[in-house]
């Protein structure tokens, strides 16, 4: 039977490693894009309202991230997301609801839908844009240009 020593149950470990800071970070990264997204006058009223309010989360960001321009097909996205596809069709059928995709027939195989941005969803994406753009500059400024630049690197590197 194996027992961990009291001294290992009480030294902080599990909240003071690398993945839990990236944690953290993205946490703080993606909630203060959301909340650039609630203020942005091109974000269309209700879904800046959605962002306002908290119904909007990170999961909702996976689709802005990883929707292709020319769209994509569920299996495709949930693969990119590195989500499962039940996961991802519900984010799917939010954000269709909110008016940001719509899902479109295959022209190659009638029964396969492509998911695509809408009008709306193209300016939720611009909007995501200059969200991100700022927020990146934020943490620039909070932790040096170099500071940021090492951690930009050092994620490429090991998420590659």
């Amino acid at each position: 039977m194996y027992t961990l020593s009291n001294t290992s149950l009480h030294d902080g470990w599990r909240e003071a490693h690398l993945g839990h800071w990236m944690s953290q970070a993205l946490q703080r990264f993606d909630a203060r894009v959301l909340s650039l997204m609630s203020r942005n006058e091109e974000v269309p009223l209700g879904l800046s309202n959605l962002a306002a309010r908290g119904r909007l989360s990170a999961s909702h960001i996976h689709i802005t991230r990883h929707l292709a321009l020319e769209g994509s097909r569920l299996t495709e996205l949930a693969r990119r997301a590195k989500m499962s596809k039940q996961a991802m069709g519900k984010l799917v059928e939010q954000c269709e609801a909110w008016g940001l995709v719509t899902r479109l027939m295959e022209a190659r195989d009638a029964r396969a839908r492509r998911i695509v941005f809408t009008p709306v969803g193209l300016a939720w994406l611009q909007a995501f844009r200059q969200a991100v753009a700022q927020a990146e500059e934020e943490l620039r400024a909070a932790v040096g240009a170099e500071v940021a630049t090492v951690i930009a690197i050092g994620l490429e590197a090991y998420a590659a």
